[in-house]
């Protein structure tokens, strides 16, 4: 089927602002027909939208790379948060964004059914499966359509350093709480109020968090305070690509505290029926993980090299395009 135009004017209308952060190979008279002008495979325009942080515009590229060599035309738009594009996908300004599993199912669960249910009826758990499964229907209600998520999941972790876990034989936070040390955790202030962070690991994993160090998530604030011994463990995400370099280790979520924000495409509903994105997209489900998104970022932030040269680089290596 043919890809719907791109809703470029309406943006301005609604007043969303969506900054351009990167254009396909826009031709004017490239055909929107069914495929047939380009030897079988698809043709069209679409837009690939989202967060602006690294992560999420080396996800972006990601996708752009893989559908336009399903024989689409993409262009990408950032925005701040997901209050700004998500209606934006509902609306079809934008097309497909990449998202967080547990993350995007509570922020749908809290749309449709109001701002406390993700606490009161939490939809989201440490399972890909049932959280997707349970996304699926409320992604419905707004037009949107849950694609294959990949083993690849950016959550809260808990990071020591390598001197720690060696002297200690530490691995898991079982292994930490197993211990009986009193703890001192860097984390984001709001640590102390989130069932995820400091609360969870108490009642979840029995440590004795004697002090926390408000300096944020995965800043280098914590990241220092942890390789230097001024907290024995630190708030980070499990995508972090700096931490080897550090001389930190994540210690395993065994006990599943975390939700699993296992990373997915969300797709406009319209768009969704064209069985050629989905196809295309679907392909890094079994492909994309944990270690090759903390790689990715880490050539980024660490090696500065560029989202798109970075994306392009992998899926080559992956075979998913190329060849």
């Amino acid at each position: 089927m043919a890809v719907r135009r791109r809703f470029a004017a309406a943006a301005a209308g609604l007043g969303l602002v969506l900054a351009l952060a990167a254009c396909g190979d826009d031709d004017a008279d490239a055909p929107e027909g069914n495929g047939e002008e380009t030897g079988g495979t698809a043709s069209g325009e679409l837009t690939v939208g989202g967060a602006s942080f690294t992560e999420m515009a080396i996800l972006q590229e990601i996708y752009k790379a893989l559908l336009e060599d399903a024989g689409y035309t993409v262009d990408i738009q950032q925005a701040e948060n997901r209050e700004i594009y998500e209606p934006a996908l509902e609306s079809g300004e934008i097309d497909i964004v990449p998202e967080y599993a547990a993350t995007m199912a509570e922020f749908l669960n809290a749309k449709a059914n109001g701002p406390d249910a993700p606490t009161d009826s939490p939809v989201a758990t440490a399972d890909a499966a049932s959280t997707i499964e349970a996304m699926r229907p409320l992604a419905e209600q707004y037009g949107l359509a849950v694609l294959e998520p990949a083993e690849a999941s950016s959550q809260n972790g808990f990071a020591v350093s390598m001197e720690f876990a060696d002297s200690n034989a530490v691995a898991t936070l079982s292994d930490l709480g197993a211990l009986g040390q009193p703890i001192i955790l860097a984390a984001g202030e709001e640590c102390p109020d989130r069932p995820f962070c400091e609360p969870g690991l108490e009642s979840t994993y029995g440590l004795d968090i004697t002090e926390i160090l408000p300096l944020g998530f995965g800043t280098p604030q914590t990241k220092e305070a942890v390789t230097n011994g001024d907290a024995q463990l630190g708030l980070v995400g499990t995508t972090d690509g700096t931490l080897e370099a550090l001389g930190l280790v994540l210690l395993e979520d065994d006990m599943g505290l975390q939700l699993a924000d296992n990373l997915v495409p969300i797709v406009n509903a319209e768009t969704a029926g064209d069985d050629a994105i989905a196809e295309a997209l679907n392909a890094l489900a079994d492909v994309l993980t944990t270690d090759d998104l903390a790689t990715l970022n880490a050539q980024v932030d660490a090696e500065r090299q560029q989202p798109a040269d970075v994306a392009l680089a992998y899926l080559e290596e992956q075979g998913l395009i190329g060849g």
